[in-house]
């Protein structure tokens, strides 16, 4: 038995958060929790807690190129997962380095603004990453500031949300996940978190009940859970499904190990069984 070749890779190019709750540690973290070997390739690195991030550093785009050489070159890599891409230098290294490897899926989650609001992506990015890596993603899993800013516009109510899938589509996007959790809700609504897959002309639903915390992570997370359920064989709707679900269950075991009041979510305490 070839070990090596039964053992899922999944490999993400994201920024490294030291406090441990978001960017590689979460993503990695994911992976482990699926049962898939996670291989990283770091794009930043912050200096960041439970309270906020403090410094961003972006280390040489060459080292960056090195870093995915060096997996691609040992390792079958099933999934590529795209986080903290901080200026349009990266993001063309990055760009350039999937032209090169076309690996089987890529799933972008554009992160643009962390959870404590510091902005993540320089404004000159911007334009790279709508013409560079939307056409290359499988799947791209904007928030809703997030795909604000990829579509130029405002998107307030359900019907901007379907709205806006569209014009992810029309900017190059092949499948999209927007995710409803900044979607206003009345004040003391129970809700659902609603957020929207489309691919092919479908449009479906995945719905999960809104739970009252503040969290640090979840994009991370989702984005990541996506690629390892691709790189375990399930299709993109339902890798989507159960991405989904293992953020929620990660959510509702979430601690806090830090200072700050957000919680960090309980990844292995969600691992899918099965």
């Amino acid at each position: 038995m070839n070990i090596a070749s039964a053992t899922p890779c999944a490999l993400t190019i994201a920024g490294s958060d030291s406090g441990g709750g978001a960017g590689i540690q979460a993503d990695l973290k994911t992976f482990a929790a699926h049962r898939v070997h996670g291989l990283s390739a770091i794009a930043a690195l912050t200096a960041q807690h439970t309270r906020g991030v403090t410094a961003v550093h972006v280390p040489d785009v060459g080292f960056l190129r090195a870093q995915i050489d060096a997996c691609f070159d040992d390792f079958d890599i099933g999934a590529v997962k795209l986080g903290m891409l901080a200026n349009a230098e990266v993001i063309r290294a990055v760009a350039d380095a999937l032209e090169y490897y076309r690996p089987a899926h890529v799933v972008l989650d554009p992160v643009m603004v962390s959870t404590s609001g510091a902005r993540l992506l320089e404004a000159n990015a911007l334009d790279a990453l709508r013409t560079r890596l939307l056409p290359l993603a499988t799947l791209v899993t904007p928030n809703l500031p997030e795909a604000e800013l990829l579509i130029g516009r405002g998107i307030a109510d359900m019907d901007a949300m379907h709205a806006a899938v569209g014009a992810l589509h029309a900017l190059g996007a092949r499948a999209v996940l927007l995710k409803g959790g900044h979607l206003p809700v009345e004040a003391g609504s129970q809700a659902d978190v609603v957020d929207l897959f489309s691919q092919d002309g479908e449009l479906r639903r995945v719905a999960h009940a809104r739970l009252q915390v503040d969290a640090h992570g979840t994009g991370c997370t989702l984005g990541s859970a996506v690629a390892a359920n691709l790189c375990l064989g399930h299709e993109l709707g339902r890798s989507c499904e159960r991405a989904a679900d293992y953020v929620h269950a990660a959510l509702v075991g979430g601690y806090r190990p830090g200072r700050g009041d957000v919680l960090v979510l309980d990844h292995f305490g969600a691992a899918p069984h099965g």
